[in-house]
């Protein structure tokens, strides 16, 4: 089941987060997120009017999607990247397309025009979902990250939701 996101998720979802922040390059966040640290996130998205999906299913929470601004400047207004986390559990089982279809049908209903993606590169896995709902890689950074001891590189893929 895929819902609205709810303050009260947001130890679970920061459990899944966590695995990410302390164990991959995925995320470039190097100290574990708090409890409350999550939930004030959640906050800010939700009061810029954007979604932040949950999945739930018999284990519990499974994953999240949502959106942020893309940059703060108005005439980004239209323009947002987009964000999913998975449980270990959860993987390889359409649940992140299923997360990702929503979020953008939901950002479709909301005007918003670009979809941005962000990747930490090489992951094959992401690459795979952001192409699978329709983006496309328009850029590519070379080691603007540093986690681990390793310099990482990032890429973006783009949906325009518009019609040209």
């Amino acid at each position: 089941m895929i819902r609205d996101a709810l303050l009260s998720d947001a130890s679970a979802m920061v459990n899944i987060y966590n695995h990410y922040v302390s164990n991959t390059a995925i995320t470039f966040e190097e100290t574990r997120v708090s409890d409350a640290e999550f939930k004030s996130r959640i906050s800010k998205v939700q009061q810029a009017g954007l979604p932040w999906l949950l999945a739930t299913g018999d284990q519990g929470v499974l994953g999240y999607a949502y959106a942020t601004p893309w940059k703060e400047r108005s005439a980004y207004r239209y323009s947002v990247e987009s964000t999913v986390y998975l449980a270990e559990q959860a993987q390889g089982r359409g649940l992140g397309t299923a997360l990702y279809q929503a979020l953008l049908e939901r950002l479709g209903r909301l005007d918003i025009n670009s979809v941005i993606g962000g990747i930490t590169l090489p992951n094959p896995a992401s690459v795979a979902l952001h192409e699978k709902v329709g983006m496309k890689k328009v850029a590519h950074f070379e080691q603007v990250g540093f986690k681990f001891n390793t310099w990482l590189d990032v890429g973006y893929w783009q949906l325009n939701l518009s019609p040209e």
